[in-house]
């Protein structure tokens, strides 16, 4: 007859203390069958036989079980005294990092009597016991390691654009913008019943408020170009960041009825959709780029790919837009069905919230508080000029600004008694890409020199120590003898500025004498050299 796999586990001598744990369990529930068979009278030493016979243990082991229960109420045998886990051990775990080792020399070092510690393993064989895996990664690591432990619940199945989450993400590789290699950053919104990626918008420096701007135009537009998802949202979950926060952000969306829940830092849990698309970005979309920052190491310094060619920002953003389609239209989501984004947006017939083109103008764009007017020379704007073809026949109109903030080069202007849309200004005498690089090198070039003056100013204030083998005073490295700090300070006071020959504390008059004042007549040479 074939073994089974509970057959050949059973002879594992890894498994001898679960199965002991099992039998005992399973004696104590005969035992408990037999005493209520005994107290109905109805109990007889057959029973006691089949018991014994089924667990595999001896009979007189079966009445001397059901005898000490009779004598102690109770099936259950009463635990033995054993080490456990206090609160001083946990402190201790704690102040060292999770070292059992180090817990347990202590230990020794503060008892009277060494017989009084537990061994070495039984110390470790009571920490795996007695704390859970999360409180031993938590005092090891911290807080965000005992998260990983952690059990997170799904949120119920909802409808499309009902659930938001945005966030920003910097992407782990480089990439050229206007001369240098820098990290982009993406910022984007997800919808949380269907997984799709609603909108994006990618900057070559750390995010602002025009980025988020800017993508949420591009999640509510559902136009060719960022469509069919789109719509307004209910309610969107975003961390503490300041740029999510900003007013200019809260106005966007509370104007369109949107709720914004603002969760608690560092609580990424509460936000997964958009956390679970950064990892999958990273995973199958950034680390096949050319330049990605976090590549297998070669050595302590160098990575696989760092001396690749770099990805321009314009290639960057045209091949992250085509990852996003093919994310959205091709991936197929086991958790969601086993459908992709794009098939489980359009079996949701929920009703889109679309807001018309000018609210999306009015809302998604900062408002300079102040009214301007139109002169001849189009609307004068933070010493900038703005002109437009629209501005003719209007000289004189006063207007009111609405901008995208950091992006200076065109503004939309409304009428300031109607807020009628009037048209878009754009910047009239703007630099050409020469100059502004001109300028941005010019301002480098000041920055390394002033780094230089600081860096050799450190180091002549740097002062270095001798080297010690045992306990003693710190002692300056580099000594010198009397003669050449007196030389050194002789050379420092003649490379001062010299006066004029003015004595100290003479102040020269500062009004012309008049012919009536009485002046002290000039000292004789004779005198002088008496004097002397």
């Amino acid at each position: 007859m074939p073994r089974t796999s509970t057959d050949a586990s059973s002879d594992d001598p890894e498994h001898a203390p679960r199965r002991r744990r099992e039998k005992k369990k399973l004696l104590a529930a005969a035992v408990r069958s037999l005493m209520e068979l005994r107290q109905r009278s109805d109990m007889t030493s057959a029973d006691v036989k089949t018991v014994a016979r089924t667990l595999g243990v001896h009979e007189r082991t079966v009445w001397r079980r059901l005898e000490k229960a009779q004598a102690l109420g109770t099936a259950d045998l009463p635990e033995r005294p054993r080490f456990t886990i206090t609160e001083e051990i946990r402190i201790k775990l704690a102040y060292h990092h999770g070292n059992i080792k180090a817990v347990h020399l202590e230990m020794l070092d503060e008892a009277a009597d060494a017989r009084d510690v537990p061994s070495l393993s039984t110390l470790h064989r009571t920490v795996k016991r007695d704390l859970p895996p999360g409180d031993l990664a938590g005092l090891r690591e911290g807080i965000l390691a005992s998260r990983a432990h952690d059990p997170h619940l799904r949120r119920p199945p909802t409808c499309r654009n009902e659930e938001w989450e945005g966030d920003h993400k910097q992407v782990p590789i480089l990439v050229w913008a206007d001369g240098r290699l820098v990290k982009p950053w993406v910022t984007w919104f997800c919808d949380c019943h269907t997984g799709m990626t609603m909108g994006w918008a990618v900057t070559p420096h750390y995010p602002h408020r025009a980025s988020i701007l800017a993508a949420l135009r591009a999640c509510i537009l559902t136009d060719e170009v960022h469509g069919p998802a789109g719509g307004l949202p209910r309610r969107i979950r975003i961390d503490r960041g300041r740029d999510f926060l900003s007013r200019a952000v809260t106005e966007a969306m509370g104007c369109f009825s949107v709720q914004v829940d603002v969760l608690p830092p560092y609580t990424p849990h509460r936000k997964g959709s958009i956390e679970n698309l950064n990892l999958a970005a990273t995973s199958m979309f950034f680390s096949t780029l050319p330049r990605y920052t976090k590549a297998q190491k070669l050595d302590t310094k160098r990575r696989v790919g760092d001396k690749d060619p770099a990805l321009s920002v314009e290639a960057f953003v045209d091949l992250f837009a085509k990852w996003v389609r093919t994310r959205n239209a091709e991936h197929r989501m086991q958790g969601y069905g086993d459908v992709t984004p794009l098939e489980s947006w359009l079996s949701d017939d929920t009703p889109l919230r679309e807001p018309p083109l000018e609210d999306l103008h009015v809302f998604l764009l900062e408002e300079e508080r102040s009214t301007r007017v139109i002169h001849g020379h189009g609307i004068r704007w933070q010493n900038r000029d703005y002109v437009g073809a629209w501005m003719t026949g209007r000289t004189g109109t006063q207007v009111r600004i609405r901008y995208q903030p950091h992006h200076p080069r065109a503004i939309e202007v409304f009428d300031a008694h109607t807020d009628q849309h009037l048209g878009t200004a754009h910047l009239a005498d703007e630099a050409s890409e020469d100059e502004i690089r001109a300028v941005y090198e010019a301002r480098d070039e000041r920055v390394r020199r002033l780094r230089r003056d600081l860096a050799d100013a450190k180091r002549r204030r740097r002062r270095r120590f001798q080297a010690v083998t045992q306990a003693e005073p710190a002692r300056t490295a580099g000594t010198m003898t009397r003669a050449q700090a007196a030389a050194e300070l002789a050379s420092t006071r003649r490379s001062r500025a010299k006066d004029d020959g003015i004595p100290a504390g003479y102040m020269p008059r500062r009004v012309t004498p008049g012919a009536r004042w009485a002046m002290p007549a000039p000292a004789s040479t004779e005198e002088n050299s008496t004097a002397r």
